[in-house]
């Protein structure tokens, strides 16, 4: 079969199998260290503004570049807009469930959403799952490149370990509407819930985590390897969940607040 047909059934472009990948520099490097504190400071400002404070530091850097970067980074201003996180061609989208709905128990509500974590070389991603209730991680997995991979895997562990959910919500990236992903929640009757036009809001939630978890382990560890940083937010997670108090839970724990009956703590 000629490279042309292989590309033609794969939907892919000639030119992309004869490209190779360059490394990102050290300068977009600094730049996307720079960003993603930027981001979590002020989540709601978009690469033209972000780009006058990277000037304004005495970065020289334009708002396309900036634009870039985010991209790469997989972060974007949170407001409210006419489209969310853009699926995969041909993947399946499941309407919002959260609506007018009080969570008031654990097991509920799960979500899962996906960070950028700088190293000090290079950068990685992040995957969480929680429970919206307790603000338990339940799960999570990090990995180098932006595939279903390792959200299917997180997914399972947090499956395996603490039952089932009524809801699972996610927003529509193609790595939460990959059949993957989707399959193990429609087999154990999990209602899928995906964010929609103008529920922007519902990303606070796990905004907040991705703060803590920078502020309070990423960016005081100069973490070099994926393998060093699972290391290091196994720790903190286990701080988090055990031994931190919340502010919104009323300066109780996580772990307080989901294993409350002894049914679930039986069950974990």
């Amino acid at each position: 079969m000629t490279i042309l047909r292989q590309c033609e059934l794969l939907d892919l472009c000639r030119s992309s199998l004869y490209y190779t990948p360059q490394p990102v520099s050290a300068a977009d490097l600094a730049l996307m260290r720079v960003l993603d504190k930027l981001h979590l400071k002020y989540p709601f400002l978009g690469a033209r503004r972000l780009a006058r404070m990277l000037q304004r530091q005495g970065h020289e850097v334009g708002r396309c570049h900036v634009g870039t970067l985010m991209r790469l980074m997989g972060i974007e201003a949170i407001y409210q807009k006419k489209r969310t996180s853009i699926p995969a061609k041909g993947h399946k989208i499941y309407p919002y469930l959260l609506g007018n709905i009080a969570i008031e128990r654990p097991n509920q509500v799960w979500a899962a959403d996906i960070t950028y974590l700088p190293m000090a070389q290079g950068f990685c991603y992040l995957v969480v799952i929680l429970d919206l209730y307790s603000r338990k991680e339940l799960a999570f997995r990090v990995s180098n490149t932006m595939s279903s991979d390792f959200c299917v895997e997180a997914l399972e562990e947090a499956l395996a370990r603490f039952g089932v959910p009524e809801i699972f919500n996610t927003d529509q990236g193609s790595q939460f509407t990959d059949e993957d992903f989707i399959r193990p929640l429609e087999a154990r009757g999990v209602r899928i819930s995906m964010d929609s036009k103008g529920r922007w809001i519902d990303n606070v939630f796990i905004e907040r985590l991705w703060r803590s978890v920078k502020y309070e382990d990423i960016y005081l560890h100069a973490y070099a390897t994926p393998h060093e940083v699972t290391a290091g937010l196994t720790r903190y997670f286990g701080f988090y969940n055990t031994a931190r108090p919340h502010q919104n839970l009323a300066y109780r724990t996580p772990d307080e607040i989901y294993f409350r009956t002894a049914t679930l703590k039986k069950a974990a």
